[in-house]
């Protein structure tokens, strides 16, 4: 112990000596660990692909999501598999749904709401609201509009519930599933191209109907300006959320098919808005007549006054 005890005064006065002759040399303590500096970018950012950077995100920030959201996944036959697609609660939807009305220039929706958590029950009752949103406000505008004339008689068109759920419906599964198919094509030619899921892209779809809603409700005035106003301007806010969630997966293709991708994406988007309102509100609706007693069919009662 004496000889320890000496060994370390001696390597104490030696540091001392040397501090003494270099003042400026610095010291490393034992007790506390070095800081690691952290990982830099090897490659130079070029203009314009930072912000495209930060919507797609870099590698580490997709396997940190990834083991954040990994989930025990069980047979697809059993009750658990599916009842992960609406494992969300209220606060989740609410924000969701204020990111597809309010979209943020610059933010990819995925990213920001989605990709944490996508699930199947917020896309599944918005479509269902639309709906019979759709299929109640067209009866109801049908109804305004002949409100007053004496040969009209009103009768509720309950078809239009099933016609605007096979619609809706199929324009929420089929178009996400050919989108996804013609990503995946695309990322076994395109290296660089970032694919979805499937069920990110329902959920974007989904999501993006809810500004339908209100503006379904709104289009019973009867006055085609204020309705076509408002179709153009619920599609410009839905539309710019699919525009910015699927323009950074696709901008690194050919220019030319990026450019096709997007257009179709927002002139489908397009249909579904003006063919819903053609159909269900601006639709020619005929003018039953009222019905006309024969003349034959008339008895005469003559009475003979005293």
């Amino acid at each position: 112990i004496a000889s320890l005890v000496m060994y370390l005064f001696a390597e104490f006065d030696d540091a001392a000596n040397l501090l003494a002759a270099n003042p400026d040399a610095t010291t490393i303590s034992i007790d506390e660990p070095t800081e690691i500096p952290k990982k830099q970018h090897s490659r130079l950012q070029e203009p314009g692909r930072e912000e495209d950077d930060e919507l797609l995100g870099t590698d580490d920030s997709d396997k940190t999501e990834l083991l954040a959201g990994q989930k025990k996944s069980a047979p697809f036959w059993t009750f658990e598999y599916y009842q992960t697609f609406f494992d969300v609660d209220t606060y989740q939807v609410l924000d969701r749904i204020k990111g597809s009305v309010f979209p943020v220039p610059g933010k990819n929706f995925v990213r920001l709401y989605i990709r944490s958590n996508p699930d199947l029950y917020g896309p599944f009752w918005i479509c269902a609201t639309l709906v019979f949103t759709i299929a109640v406000s067209g009866n109801l505008s049908n109804f305004f509009i002949h409100l007053g004339k004496p040969t009209y008689h009103y009768v509720p068109e309950f078809r239009k519930v099933s016609i605007a759920a096979t619609t809706i419906y199929a324009y929420a599964w089929l178009v996400p599933l050919a989108l996804w198919g013609f990503l995946m094509w695309r990322n076994s030619k395109v290296m660089n191209i970032v694919s979805y899921s499937f069920l990110e892209i329902v959920c974007v779809y989904g999501y993006s109907l809810f500004i339908y809603i209100p503006t379904a409700i709104l289009w019973i005035i009867p006055e085609k300006v204020v309705r076509w106003v408002l179709v153009m301007f619920s599609l410009c806010l839905s539309g710019s959320v699919l525009v910015m969630t699927f323009w950074p997966a696709v901008r690194d293709d050919n220019r030319r098919i990026a450019l096709a991708t997007v257009g179709t994406i927002v002139v489908l988007h397009a249909l579904l808005a003006v063919g819903c309102l053609a159909y269900f509100f601006d639709a020619p609706e005929l003018d039953y007549p009222a019905p006309i007693i024969p003349a034959h069919n008339v008895s005469t009662v003559i009475t003979k006054s005293r």
